[in-house]
C-alpha cells in the first residue's frame, strides 16, 4: 500500500444545485454560509497538484485503502470488521451504507441545513440522497474506491482526510459524522476541534454515536474475516455522554439527541 494519500477528486455532474468536483481539488467549487455555490471551474488538466500532507493524526484513515474494504464496496455486501489487537471484531454495516438511506438516515437527512459536508462518505448514500433534495453537498474520504462509488451514486465526492486542505472550509452550514465517523483519526477531540474550523459561525454537527456509553481509542484493521485485512490505523468509538463532553471541550453545544432502530444521534451546534 502507497504511504501517500491518492488524490482522486471526481468530477461529476449533478444537480444544478450541486457543486462539481475537478481534478484540482484546491478549485473545487466553495460553498457561501448559506449553502449557495460561489464558483464551481471545470479543470481538465490532468492529475491533481500535491497538497500539505495532512496531520498525523489524520494518517490513520488513510488504511481504509485496503483491499478488502474495496473489494466489499465493490460488491456492496460483507462480511467486513474492524479487528482489535486482542481480536475483538466489531461488524462493519457494509450492506446498509451501499443501499439507499433508512428511516433512521431519513431522521438525519430531516435535519441537514444549507450545504452539508458528509465527512467520511463511504459509498455515498447520504450525499446522493442529499444532492437529489438540492442540497449543495460534498463527500469526501479517503478511499477511492469509495469516492468513485459515490459519484456513480448521484453525488460529489472528493478524496481527501478530513484534516487536509478542504473546499468550503469555515462556511459549512452541516457536517456530518454518521457511521461511527467520530472514530475517524482516533482522536475525537482533534476530530470536533477540526469540525468547528470547517463550519460556518452557526454552522452544525450531526453526529451518531456507540450504542452504549463508552469512551475508546484502539488501533484497529479492517479484516474480511477470511484471511484478508488491512494495515493497522487508529480508531476511537464513543457514546453520547462521551461525545458532549469532548463536544463541550471542542467549542460545541447539544442542541438535540434521538434514536432510531438502534441507533443514536446527537445534534452540536457552535457554541
Amino acid at each position: 500500500m502507497n504511504d501517500s494519500m491518492e488524490q482522486c477528486a471526481v468530477d461529476a455532474s449533478g444537480p444544478p444545485s450541486t457543486p462539481r468536483q475537478t481534478a484540482d481539488p484546491g478549485r473545487a467549487a466553495l460553498l457561501d454560509a448559506s449553502g449557495g455555490v460561489l464558483r464551481a471551474p471545470v479543470d481538465r488538466r490532468g492529475p491533481a497538484r500535491a497538497e500539505p500532507a495532512a496531520p498525523a493524526v489524520g494518517a490513520g484513515a488513510r488504511e481504509w485503502h485496503a483491499d478488502p474494504y474495496a473489494a466489499a464496496l465493490r460488491t456492496g455486501r460483507g462480511p467486513l470488521f474492524l479487528r482489535r489487537g486482542d481480536g475483538w471484531l466489531l461488524p462493519l454495516e457494509v450492506e446498509r451504507w451501499c443501499a439507499p438511506p433508512d428511516e433512521a438516515d431519513a431522521t438525519v437527512l430531516a435535519r441537514c441545513r444549507g450545504g452539508v459536508l458528509d465527512v467520511g462518505c463511504g459509498p455515498g448514500r447520504l450525499v446522493a440522497a442529499l444532492a437529489a433534495r438540492g442540497h449543495p453537498v460534498l463527500g469526501i474520504d479517503v478511499s477511492r474506491h469509495a469516492v468513485e462509488r459515490a459519484v456513480r451514486e448521484g453525488g460529489a465526492a472528493l478524496c481527501r482526510s478530513v484534516f487536509d486542505p478542504l473546499p468550503g472550509t469555515g462556511r459549512w452550514a452541516t457536517l456530518l459524522l454518521i457511521d461511527g465517523n467520530i472514530g475517524i483519526g482516533g482522536d475525537p477531540a482533534a476530530l470536533l476541534a477540526r469540525a468547528r474550523e470547517l463550519a460556518a459561525p452557526d454552522g452544525t454537527v450531526l453526529v451518531e454515536t456507540a450504542g452504549t456509553e463508552l469512551d475508546e481509542r484502539v488501533v484497529v484493521r479492517v479484516d474480511d474475516g477470511r484471511g484478508g485485512h488491512g494495515t493497522p490505523f487508529p480508531w476511537a468509538r464513543l457514546g453520547t455522554r462521551a461525545l458532549l463532553a469532548h463536544g463541550g471541550r471542542a467549542g460545541w453545544r447539544a442542541v438535540e439527541h434521538w434514536r432510531v432502530g438502534g441507533r443514536r444521534f446527537v445534534q452540536l451546534r457552535r457554541g
